[in-house]
This record gives C-alpha cells, sequence and structure tokens, in this order.
C-alpha cells in the first residue's frame, strides 16, 4: 500500500507538473493547474472526514445487531447447517477435528458480514490444520482450499458496503444484495473449482522435511491487531441430519433467481425487516439485546473512527489524480475498451486495488459513490460498491493467514484466490448488466 500511495501522489503531482510549466493563463480568475492540486486536496480531506461521521450512526446500528445475532448462537446453527458440504470439500480433515469447526464458524461469519470475527475464527482454522499437516512450512491442499474459499467467500449480508451507501446518501442502500450474492456463489465456485485443477500442478512433496519446514512456529498466536482467537464452536456430535442440511443449502440456492429477479421489490424490505428479525432472534434465544447491541454499536463506533485515517489518505491521493488530470487521461484511454464490457474506466482502480489494499478499496468506493457525477445509485456506484462486498483482500490473508502459521511455500493457493478475485469481477459486471436499466452507455 506504501507504493500505490506513492504512486497516486506522484502521478498526480508529475501530471499537475507538466500541465503547469505549459500553462498560460486565459483570464487574470484562471486557476493555475497547481493551485487546483492543492485546493482539490484539502477538499478531499474534508469530505473524508465528513464521509467517515455519517458513517459512524450506520456502522454502530450494523454491527450491534450483528452482535445480538452472534450472542444468540446463529454462527452455531449455520456451522452445524453446512457440516455435511464440508465434510464433503474436506475429506482430509476428519469430520470432528477442531480445524472443521473453525472454518465453519469463519465462513459462516464472513457470509454475514462479521469481519471481526472472521479473521480470528480462520486464524484458529489455519492453526488446527496445520496440526494436520506433516509438511511444516508447505500449505496443505485443506489449507489452499479453506483460503480460496475464505477470500471468495458467498455473502449474504455486505453490512460494511450497505453502511457506506447509506452515509452516501443511496435510495436503495441494499439493492447491492441480489448482486453480490451471485458475484460470490460464482466466485466461490470458480475458487473450489481451481484449487482441484491447480493442486495437480503443484503435487505436495513427499521427501523428507528440510531442518526450517521443521521449525515449530513459538507460540502460533493470532497475528494484531487480533488479541485471541475466540473458542472454536463445539459442533461434533451436534450437526443436523444431512437432509436438514441440504433442504436449507437448496432453499438459499433457490432464493438466488428470486432475489436477482425481484431484486428491487425486496429490498426495501430488507434493512427494517433485519433490524426486526434479529432483535426477535435475541429475544428467543433469551439475549439481553439492549446491552448486547450497545456492546456491537460500541464496536462499531471504534471502527468507524479508526477507518479516518484510512479515508483520508486514500481519498486525498485520488482527489489528487482526479484534480490533476491524470484519472481522466487514463479513464479516456482505457475506457472505451472495457466500458462495452460493462466496466467503466472509473471502476477499474477498484478492479485493481481492491485484492490489494482493503483499506484503498474502501476509500475508493467512498470516492466514486461521493463524487456527485457518479453517485451511489448510478451503473458505476453499483458496480464498485458490488465489487467491494464480492471480492476480498487476497494479499492481506495470505499474509495474515499463512504467516500465523508460518507457512513458506503456499503452492497454488495465490493463483486460485486470483483466479476467484477475477470470477468475482465478472460475476459483478454480469449482475449489473442483468438488472440494470437502462443499460451503461
Amino acid at each position: 500500500m506504501n507504493i500505490v500511495f506513492f504512486a497516486l501522489v506522484a502521478i498526480a503531482f508529475g501530471v499537475t507538473a507538466l500541465r503547469q510549466v505549459s500553462w498560460v493563463a486565459a483570464s487574470p480568475t484562471a486557476i493555475a493547474p497547481m493551485q487546483q492540486l492543492g485546493v482539490g486536496m484539502i477538499e478531499a480531506a474534508t469530505s473524508s472526514v465528513t464521509l467517515a461521521l455519517g458513517l459512524i450512526g450506520v456502522m454502530a446500528l450494523f454491527l450491534g445487531l450483528m452482535k445480538i445475532a452472534e450472542e444468540g448462537g446463529l454462527l452455531t446453527i449455520i456451522a452445524r447447517l453446512v457440516r455435511p458440504l464440508m465434510v464433503r470439500l474436506f475429506p482430509d480433515v476428519p469430520a470432528e477435528h477442531p480445524a472443521m469447526g473453525a472454518m465453519i464458524m469463519n465462513m459462516s461469519a464472513n457470509a454475514l458480514g462479521l469481519g471481526n470475527a472472521a479473521t480470528p475464527f480462520g486464524i484458529r482454522a489455519m492453526q488446527e490444520l496445520d496440526k494436520l499437516n506433516p509438511n511444516k512450512g508447505t500449505a496443505t491442499n485443506a489449507m489452499v482450499l479453506f483460503l480460496a474459499i475464505n477470500t471468495s467467500s458467498v455473502t449474504l449480508l455486505p453490512t460494511g458496503v450497505i453502511a457506506l451507501r447509506a452515509a452516501a446518501g443511496s435510495q436503495d442502500p441494499a439493492g447491492i444484495l441480489p448482486t453480490t450474492l451471485f458475484a460470490t456463489i460464482l466466485s466461490t465456485t470458480v475458487a473450489i473449482l481451481s484449487v482441484k485443477l491447480y493442486q495437480r500442478f503443484s503435487p505436495l512433496s513427499s521427501g523428507p522435511e528440510t531442518a526450517a519446514s521443521k521449525a515449530e512456529p513459538e507460540e502460533n498466536q493470532p497475528l494484531q491487531p487480533t488479541d485471541e482467537a475466540p473458542p472454536v464452536a463445539d459442533i461434533s456430535g451436534g450437526g443436523y441430519p444431512g437432509w436438514v442440511s441440504f433442504a436449507a443449502l437448496g432453499t438459499i440456492a433457490a432464493l438466488v433467481p428470486l432475489t436477482v429477479v425481484y431484486g428491487k421489490s425486496i429490498a426495501p424490505w430488507i434493512i427494517p425487516g433485519l433490524m426486526l428479525a434479529f432483535l426477535s432472534f435475541g429475544m428467543a434465544r433469551r439475549v439481553a439485546i439492549y446491552e448486547v447491541f450497545v456492546d456491537g454499536a460500541r464496536d462499531g463506533f471504534q471502527v468507524a473512527i479508526k477507518i479516518i485515517p484510512y479515508l483520508v489518505a486514500i481519498l486525498v491521493a485520488v482527489g489528487m489524480l482526479r484534480a490533476s488530470g491524470a484519472l481522466d487521461l487514463f479513464v479516456g484511454w482505457i475506457g472505451p475498451l472495457t466500458s462495452p464490457l460493462g466496466l467503466p474506466g472509473e471502476a477499474l482502480p477498484m478492479a485493481l486495488l481492491r485484492p490489494l489494499s482493503g483499506s484503498g478499496a474502501y476509500g475508493i468506493v467512498a470516492s466514486v459513490i461521493q463524487d456527485p457525477a457518479i453517485g451511489p445509485d448510478s451503473y458505476t456506484g453499483y458496480l464498485v460498491s458490488t465489487l467491494q462486498g464480492s471480492t476480498e483482500t487476497t494479499f492481506y490473508v495470505l499474509a495474515v493467514y499463512f504467516g500465523a502459521v508460518q507457512i513458506r511455500r503456499i503452492r497454488h493457493a495465490l493463483a486460485a484466490a486470483l483466479t476467484a478475485d477475477l470470477a468475482g469481477i465478472i460475476g459483478a459486471i454480469i449482475a449489473r448488466l442483468v438488472l440494470y436499466r437502462p443499460f451503461p452507455t
């Protein structure tokens, strides 16, 4: 991200410098290019803080509701439902092994948009999978598949993006639910297939382990900022009958075409309905919903405050690109090539940066939907929102998850994850082209 941040600023400054050298004032009130750059920087910094302040309330609301669902045991219910599928996906992992429970909890948290819970669950899953690893320092097939699924996880509720769209003044903040669901189902399917394909070209070494590979991690503790991994849900012996699990998965699959066709009609009901559903679930599970909601909302407040520096950095850099004219030059050059394919030039930076930096991509989404010429409810606004909700920061996930257990040879993990990212981008474009009227020009 250091290189990306510097490159954005340097390109903006270089383009502005070239314009400044050849600039001739057309009138006494004309503003020089370098002065425009400075004004754009100040305006971008101010708007980034304003955006973050508007996001606090919405983020607190959603994380408060998510906390109620978590305390009520919703993750455990989902874990038991999907266990039969997991046993088939990971035949090398014993059904009763703690790794299975950790992986299920991680995927469940990702599906519900619980990013704070998903990361520690994922690290715990890697630690448990490493206990089954005969070649320390080398990723097993189960590790690679889990990471690929993690980076492309099916998302039922992209709460962070919905909150961002609401803060940006969208008339339909939850309108990305059907597009995100379609894109993540496609990317997860591609992730699984690509892992199975690529592992044929990257077999596990059967030779003796080296001294370095035999070295065990000292503590196997989760990386910062996570202090400790939450306890893995005990689902051994408590899974639902197979027919119940497959009926639930079939019901979810049947809802996909329904949400795609009637997404715009259903969307206005989603946010109020979720509020009532989560509170009712908490009451039924005898959760102290008010106290738990407040605890979750407090976490949401802290998250919103923490992202202010990231928003300032990336929005100022993007603002400099726009003020310098560099972004217009880039869009004008590449846009005609990608626009017929459903990927406008304004969305290209998002598609390229998302696998590299979550905070950087988040800032680009905020910048695009805050642009008065684009807005959150335009085709481009919907597309970048869907991309944010349906793709993952691949390089960060690889570094954190594999670094937690000192995996040095990642084999085909990066190739599979990037293939899934590409599938997610294609899925987002297809979903927006199908749902958006009129078609973009």
